[in-house]
Order: C-alpha cells, then structure tokens, then sequence
C-alpha cells in the first residue's frame, strides 16, 4: 500500500524536541490535543461573542429552566408528592428512590443543565465539528458531577450505607487501594474469579496451522460428520483479542458455526510492540487476511471462502476483497462484514477527535514508543461510553463496595492491545480523516481500490446502539456495492449486538436485501418500513450461508502437511498471550 509518510521531513534536534515535548503532553492529557480543543472552543466563544441576539436567547433558556426547576421542587414539598424526575434513556436514576425528593429535584436540575449545554453550544457560523466536539465535551464534565456519583446524592449508595453500617465504604476504600496499587505496578486490578482465557473463554477446539510475523492462522476442529466444502474465514479487529467471537462455549460465535458445519478459519493478531514500529497497514492485509486465505483453501481443498470480518478487520476484509475483484482473484465466494465501517464522514463521536492536531499529538506519543499503548487505545473507548464503563463501575467499586463478577464480554474489553507506529497513523489518516476508501483513493500496491469492484454477495451487520462504528454509517455501503447487500440491523451494541446468540434474552433484528439494480433506500426509511424479528441475528446468517453453499462432504484433516500447513499448536495459540 503506497502511502506517504506522514514522518516529519525534517530530522533536526529541534524538530526531535518538539516531539518529545507533544509526546510527554500527550500522556498528561491521555491523547487528546490541547490545541485541537482549544480551536473548538474559540470558534464557537468568538461567535457566540459575535452574537448578542443568541446570548439573549441562551440567558433567557437558562433562566427559565432554573425557574421551571424552582416551581416543582416547590410543588412537590408542598403538595407531599413526588414528581416524576426520570431521564428517558438514562440507567443511572432508574431506581425508585430517584423519584422522591430531594433526589428527584437534583436529577431535575442536572438534567436541566443538560439541556442548557446541548443548546449553548449552537451558534451559528461555529463548525458542526466544533459542535459536537464541544457538546460531547460538556456531557463527559457534566457526567463526572452527576449525583449519581457522589455519596451524599445518591440514595442508592445512602441506603446501602444504612444497610451495612458503612462497610460497603470500607470495603471501597479497599477495593481503591487494590486498583491504585496495581496500577502503580503496571498489573491488571484484581478480579475475584477472572476467567482464564484457553479454559474459560477462547475455548473451542482448533490448532494453529500457520504462522506469520503479525498473524496465527487457527483451523477447528469440525463436529458434525459432514462439513459444507466453502469455509469460513474469519478476520478480527487487532484493537482487543480475537476470541470475543469464541467466548465462553454458549455465546461463542466459532462454536455455533462449527456445529453448524461449517470449517471455521480464525486469525489471532499479534500484540505488537516496539519492533513493529514499521509495520503498515497494508501489511495486516497480506499477512491476515491473505494469509488466511490461502491456508484455508490449501487445507480444504476448495475453490473459494466466505471471507468474513468483524470492526477493524471487517474493514480490512472490504480492502482486500475489493483489491482481489481489482486484481481478478475470483476466490471469494461472499463476503461478511459485522460492525464493519467503509464511508468514515459519519463515523460517530470518535470522529469528533480526529483532526490534524490530534493526529499529529497521536502520531508523536506512537513515534516515542513505536505504538500506541493498550490502556491509552481502550481508555478512548470507555470514554465514549463513561457512564457503563467509568463512572456505573467506579460507583460498583468503590461507592458499593462489590467486586465487578466474572464476565466474559467485560473481561475481554479490558483485554486490550498495542497498535503499531505506522499501522495506526496510516489507519487513522487514511480512513477517519481522509475517508480514502468510499471516495476510491485507497492504494492497495501501485492501484486503488474500489469496493464496487466487488461482486459477490454482502452480509452487512449493523447494531443499533453502537457507539464506535454507527449502523447509519456500516448501511452507506450500500451506496458503495454493486452487488447483493443483505443488510440486518440488530439491537446492543458494538460488542454485545454482535455477541447475540439464540436464547439471549431480549434480542431482535431487521433484515432486508438489496439487490443488484435495485433503487436506493436510506437508512431511516429502511428501519421505519422493516419489523423487528424477535431473538438472534446468527440462524439468519446461517440460512444466508446455505443458500451460498453447495453440497457437504466429510471434514478435512486438520492442517495439511503435504501443503505447509503443520499444526505448529492447540488453539487458542500463543499470540492471544501476547
């Protein structure tokens, strides 16, 4: 993939200093630039100063708010009753004791303010970008000082206290302690119980047939007599470990399609380090996805593979099989994207930090180190969503006094990863800022890439709730393909609505097809006009995938020596340890 370096073209001392100097800011403030922030804030500060009109209109929306506010608190001591405080969406004042005062007037004027800086922050002539930085902004601050975090306006936590005549604070005073030691010697907090990743979770049976510099190729072990002759190939996202699609053995999405008969191909990603500072973006294409490729059709004997990615690696998986369509390798037989974004213009509130001054702060913490370490590339993600990854556990922790359970979706988003140096800057440029892809300026080799080129069948997953890559912008593909696009958008989240095995409680999805030449549906029309289906999207996916197959036969050997392909290790190999 030939792609400019974005390496400063000048090496001098001084140029050296300047990055040492954004590096050692960029670790004080976990990534995010300064500059990049304080542009936001002077836009949107030198308008608003430009607009007395609007600074009327905002004094006024503050002033009667605080009135509003005022009149029922006064009401509700008057009348004895409790006014209904509830805010729609929001599980921190769920609770019933939210409702009576005075903890229903504090959730009242938090959710006042609220309402104040989602509109303070619209002026007109400020950036839409500016916007929305400085709103998601105001929601994080706010979110620290909600009284749901805070001992004496939290009635959940009072009540708790009374309960247990304080040691629920005692043992939350622990339990900091714990964590703060821990992170003080750079180890993992500690878990009561953590699940064991080869014994509790990444468990199906499987050996790794191949190995490259960035990738060990797992093929498992089928269970069924008969197997379908087109495998499955599946490519991860690097960000975090592969197995949150072979979790524990009921929610393991390798599992389900091994008894489904199928041959199931996975890539387990290295944890890279200072060595790989150089490794590109293009390079996780050829020694992934191509890789991958190659073995599972050595090993099988087969023509062709149903190629399927999820997040990042979906991604890739687009790239390449638009590549192999340019290139005329017609080994791909359809093509499985989950969470998988293509078109980044709309690309959720992550977006809203990729700019040039952040990315260059990025590219120099990267530069010092020669990547991005885990905890700064999982803290973006928690962020995006505090409340249920920051403060609700902070509140479990050290307010509550328990331990966060076992679990294998939350255990697995704390297992996170390295990213390489140039990987990561070219990844982030060429997709988040630039949007190269959608637009048929990404360079695969000496030529671009086009995913129009691609003409086999798509299976395109959406998730309703998902705050990394929004279901609005994986549907733009459809703008893209010129192909059939069978598209199911399901409830949960970016993890969790992937993670949707039959019998989980409360799961429904929409599905559609859009074939080739049919007219173009935008995403609202499309979810307004599709019913919801109740339980999991994967018996759907499974009937997608025997329609695109042909006749079973017995399951091949594991590996295959006479080709290249030894078993090297049992599954789940050694680079999940990484």
């Amino acid at each position: 993939m030939n792609v400019a370096s974005h390496e400063p073209h000048n090496h001098s001392d001084g140029t050296i200093i300047d990055r040492i100097l954004h590096a050692a800011v960029g670790r004080l403030t976990g990534g995010v630039s300064p500059i990049g922030l304080s542009l936001a804030y002077l836009d949107w500060a030198s308008h608003l100063l430009a607009s007395p009109g609007r600074m009327t209109e905002l004094m006024r929306c503050a002033t009667i708010e605080a009135l509003r506010g005022i009149d029922l608190t006064i009401a509700e001591t008057r009348a004895h009753e409790h006014i209904t405080a509830a805010v729609p969406g929001d599980r921190r004042f769920a609770s019933e004791a939210w409702q009576k005062f005075p903890y229903s007037a504090y959730v009242r004027s938090f959710a006042a303010v609220q309402r104040f800086w989602d509109e303070a922050v619209k002026v007109h002539g400020v950036s839409q970008r500016h916007q929305a930085l400085l709103a998601f902004l105001a929601r994080q601050t706010l979110d620290m000082v909600a009284p749901s975090n805070h001992i004496v306006t939290n009635p959940d936590i009072l009540a708790r206290s009374i309960e247990s005549n304080g040691s629920n604070l005692l043992n939350g005073w622990f339990n900091a302690l714990d964590d703060l030691s821990a992170v003080a010697l750079g180890q993992k907090p500690p878990q009561d119980g953590r699940l064991q990743v080869g014994i509790d979770v990444a468990t199906t049976e499987g050996v790794v047939i191949a190995r490259t510099r960035l990738a060990e190729i797992i093929q498992y072990k089928p269970k069924t007599e008969t197997v379908h002759t087109i495998p499955i190939v599946i490519i991860p996202a690097w960000i975090m470990k592969y197995y949150i699609l072979d979790l524990s053995p009921t929610n393991s999405l390798v599992r389900h399609l091994v008894d489904a008969g199928f041959t199931v191909f996975m890539v387990s990603w290295k944890n890279p380090d200072a060595e790989d500072r150089h490794v590109s973006f293009d390079d996780y294409r050829i020694d992934g996805v191509m890789a991958a490729i190659n073995a599972a059709l050595a090993v099988t004997g087969s023509e062709k593979v149903h190629l399927t990615g999820y997040c990042l690696g979906g991604t890739l998986a687009a790239i390449a099989a638009a590549a192999m369509a340019r290139d005329h390798d017609h080994r791909l037989k359809t093509v499985s994207l989950f969470a998988s974004q293509t078109d980044f213009h709309e690309a959720g509130e992550l977006r809203l930090f990729i700019s040039d001054s952040q990315l260059a702060m990025i590219e120099d913490m990267m530069w010092m180190r020669g990547y991005l370490q885990a905890d700064e590339m999982a803290g973006t993600f928690h962020i995006l969503r505090s409340n249920d990854l920051i403060w609700s556990r902070m509140i479990s922790n050290y307010a509550m006094g328990e331990r966060d359970r076992p679990a294998d979706l939350m255990q697995w988003s704390d297992d996170a990863t390295r990213m390489p140096y140039r990987m990561h800057a070219d990844y982030l440029r060429m997709l988040y800022l630039e949007n190269r892809l959608s637009e048929g300026r990404m360079m695969v080799g000496d030529r671009p890439v086009a995913l129009r080129d691609i003409t086999v069948p798509i299976f395109l997953v959406g998730t309703e709730w998902d705050h990394v890559a929004p279901w609005q912008s994986v549907y733009k593909l459809h703008l893209a393909a010129d192909c059939d696009v069978t598209f199911v958008l399901t409830n949960g989240g970016h993890n969790a609505g992937i993670v949707s095995e039959p019998g989980h409680p409360g799961r429904h999805y929409r599905i559609d097809t859009q074939h080739q030449g049919d007219a173009y549906m935008d995403a609202q029309n499309w979810f307004e006009s599709h019913q919801p289906v109740e339980g999991s999207w994967w018996p759907a996916w499974i009937e997608w995938l025997d329609k695109q197959s042909s006749a079973r036969v017995p399951p091949p050997n594991l590996g295959n020596e006479a080709k290249g392909f030894l078993p090297i290790s049992n599954a789940p190999g050694t680079y999940i340890y990484g």
